[in-house]
């Protein structure tokens, strides 16, 4: 058993949503697998753009990447073991279990506009955080959530580099 789950994907664009702007696709990656979780007995929450939190402790993330006809996206989940600062999942489950139930999510996907609606209600815990934006640290009490899942903060769309 590993104490920890890396692992990436690949789907084709063709297969996501017509409604999924591209600006938003590490939030819909991340926030499906936070719904995995929460199904299992997770407390596991999603920070704007794409963290898995508990509570106030990191426990993990998503990158994607964009090709002419690809999404790239990589997950990193600490599941049993952490580095100081940071937390484990708080559930037990394999990392075969867990991919499993993450694969069967992504060949019924949602749209974009039915999960959106779900994380912006998860969003208002991230606006106890700040956020880096190249070197700048943003806090995010007074952001709002747009519907392409940027970011806007003063009047400004923020999105996200990952």
């Amino acid at each position: 058993l590993s104490d920890n789950l890396f692992f990436s994907f690949c789907l084709k664009k063709a297969t996501l949503p017509e409604d999924l702007p591209l600006s938003a696709t590490s939030i819909y990656f991340s926030f499906l697998l936070k719904e995995v979780l929460a199904d299992l007995g997770s407390s596991v929450w999603m920070k704007w753009p794409n963290d898995f939190y508990l509570e106030d402790q990191k426990i993990g993330g998503t990158i994607t990447n964009v090709t002419s006809d690809w999404f790239v996206c990589g997950i990193g989940l600490n599941m049993k073991r952490a580095p100081q600062g940071y937390q484990h999942l708080d559930i037990s489950i394999e990392n075969d279990t867990l991919l499993k139930k993450y694969e069967k999510s992504l060949k019924n996907l949602p749209s974009w506009k039915k999960l959106l609606k779900k994380f912006e209600i998860e969003f208002i815990k991230s606006k106890n955080f700040s956020t880096h934006i190249g070197n700048e640290k943003i806090a995010l009490h007074d952001a709002k959530l747009a519907d392409d899942g940027a970011l806007v903060i003063n009047g400004q769309r923020i999105y996200s580099l990952r």
